[in-house]
């Protein structure tokens, strides 16, 4: 392709709404065009890198079985109705009517539409497995969207949906899609991870986010180097620090701490270590009549070492918090602590709590001894403070907070480490509960008796991919992307072509032998001036670049340089499409 047959469009300074590496590198190379708030026209180089995320994905999901469908992006509300999913999925769910009044949804997800397909066409398990996918437009109502394609209104994403008749088949429908994953990411070369993650709102029992490695990701990516174990930070366990409770040595003591309410600024104050310390965290829990109603709330103490932080997917895990939790109110503390936030802890006097509370303790704080805590009296704290002696023990004891880099490893091969990952697939395992009971969709088996469909749902976010890849791979200069999803693998820059004919005729000679070769080359026939045509494709980031000149076709060489690359190599002019081949990756 020549340049001239496309569009460029590059600018010198990025938009100033444009607050992330990658928001700003697509903007100022002209990949996209804001249109409205999380809604952008995709130019023509983006929408080269989309499509070739496209085919990637396209590739390996049907080399793994699965059969691409298209679903629509308005879908009826009713099927939503089914799974409750209307009323629970909250304001990303873009809800909308038609002429006669009737309630659509804008698709952030189809779910509910294959599974209204698989009960109208998988009948018997004879048709099992299967597995059906698409590449489609979503819609997420983001309250605040930013980052460009990171968080976006409008997207593109891959789903699929498998369909099996029993729990082991279903898990192994699962392993195909995970494999599938690998290759992929594989193929898009990028350095991501597969973690173990929690299921969110899709719902299920097993789940995998890939997630690129970027120190700009949003997540926490947990993981043990001299093992195989990754987890989102939601999900990773965090194994007790202490293996046994230890002997109490300190008598328990009320000590004054004026004005210090947090665990730093009181064990700064007494000179102890912050994980002496325990905090204090006050949930609520409420249970609803049948008009939704409050008529009784419980009141939860939650105890982590000071130097840790809740977890609160895991804190939504935990026997009574399951149906849903919040934070209580300040009103609510002092009715039962008879005291402000800040000086809150696990012992009471003896004339206890105005109201009862329910105690849990992290794994940790369960085995500290002749620890720190509030005294539920402004200005004070307690010190010394031992299990069984002092108070009572908890009423559970369960894993609540986040792990930190050093923590031991749950697989006990070492210890963990935390890096940063940006999302951009993920992998459930639903089983039937979700869809298939709630929407009757189900199958004959062997005995012609109704059974549900194990099913499991396998999402990568294509547009996201672009984002991801810019924030991994790009320099002062602009992108550098992975050969496989590049605009273009390789881009001829001819110097002075519009006034030499040696120089354009060598050009198009190695363009037409690149291209018979299957390599995706550009020519820049636009006749810019050198470090204006650098400076454009290095923004733009291909792979590889080929600058052809006078005095080098006199000497009889091409300057060939990597994007990576600090400076260029010159090759032969004969041996020029054979060298950058060669300086490319092999396709798969």
């Amino acid at each position: 392709m020549k340049a001239s047959q496309t569009f460029i469009s590059t600018l010198k300074e990025a938009p100033s709404d444009a607050e992330i590496v990658s928001h700003q590198l697509m903007m100022r190379a002209g990949f996209i065009k804001r249109l409205g708030a999380g809604i952008y026209n995709y130019m023509p180089l983006g929408l080269r890198v989309i499509r070739k995320v496209e085919g990637i994905i396209r590739d390996e999901m049907t080399r793994a079985g699965a059969v691409e469908l298209l679903m629509p992006v308005v879908q009826p509300a009713e099927l939503w109705g089914e799974t409750g999913r209307f009323q629970a999925y909250g304001p990303e769910l873009l809800r909308v009517k038609d002429r006669h009044q009737r309630d659509f949804v804008i698709q952030p997800t189809s779910e509910e539409v294959i599974t209204d397909i698989a009960r109208q066409e998988l009948r018997s398990y004879k048709q099992l497995p299967r597995n059906f996918f698409h590449i489609q437009t979503k819609f997420r109502d983001e309250r605040r969207p930013r980052f460009g394609l990171m968080r976006g209104r409008e997207f593109t994403m891959k789903d699929a949906y498998s369909f099996d008749r029993d729990q082991a088949s279903a898990l192994k429908s699962y392993q195909v899609m995970f494999e599938a994953y690998k290759r992929i990411f594989d193929r898009f070369g990028l350095q991501y991870r597969a973690v173990a993650a929690d299921t969110g709102a899709i719902g299920g029992d097993a789940s995998h986010e890939f997630q690129v490695i970027a120190d700009t990701g949003e997540d926490a990516i947990v993981y043990c180097p001299t093992s195989e174990y990754a987890a989102n930070i939601e999900l990773a366990e965090a194994l007790p620090l202490l293996a046994t409770r230890g002997t109490a040595t300190q008598a328990m003591t009320k000590t004054p701490t004026p004005g210090k309410s947090t665990c730093e600024d009181v064990a700064e104050l007494l000179k102890l270590p912050l994980a002496q310390t325990v905090k204090s965290l006050v949930l609520a829990t409420d249970q609803l009549d049948d008009k939704g109603d409050i008529v009784k709330t419980t009141v939860w103490l939650l105890l982590v070492r000071g130097d840790h932080s809740l977890n609160e997917v895991k804190t939504g895990k935990v026997p009574g918090l399951k149906d849903g939790w919040r934070f209580a109110t300040v009103v609510e503390i002092e009715e039962h602590f008879g005291c402000k936030p800040g000086y809150l802890g696990p012992v009471f006097s003896k004339d206890g709590l105005k109201k009862p509370v329910k105690i849990v303790a992290d794994r940790t704080v369960a085995n500290m001894a002749d620890f720190v805590c509030g005294a539920n009296e402004p200005d004070f704290h307690l010190t010394g403070v031992n299990w069984g002696r002092d108070l009572p023990e908890p009423d559970l004891v369960a894993d609540i907070r986040n792990v930190v880099a050093g923590d031991p490893s749950p697989d006990g091969k070492g210890v963990l480490a935390i890096q940063r990952g940006i999302e951009v697939g993920h992998v459930f395992y639903l089983g039937t509960k979700k869809y298939s009971i709630p929407m009757g969709a189900t199958f004959l088996d062997e005995n012609g008796k109704p059974q549900p469909f194990e099913m499991g749902c396998y999402g990568i976010g294509v547009t996201r991919i672009l984002g991801a890849a810019i924030e991994q791979n790009h320099d002062e200069r602009g992108m550098v992307w992975p050969a496989s999803i590049a605009p273009f693998e390789c881009v001829i820059c001819p110097i002075g072509m519009d006034r030499s004919a040696d120089v354009k005729a060598a050009a198009e000679q190695l363009h037409d032998t690149l291209a018979a070769a299957g390599i995706d080359v550009v020519l820049d026939d636009r006749g810019e001036r050198p470090g204006a045509m650098f400076a454009d494709w290095e923004l733009i980031g291909v792979p590889l670049r080929l600058v052809i000149s006078d005095r080098g076709l006199k000497a009889g060489t091409v300057e060939m340089q990597g994007r990576r690359d600090s400076a260029a190599t010159v090759v032969p002019l004969a041996e020029a499409a054979a060298k950058a081949m060669a300086a490319l990756p092999a396709r798969r």
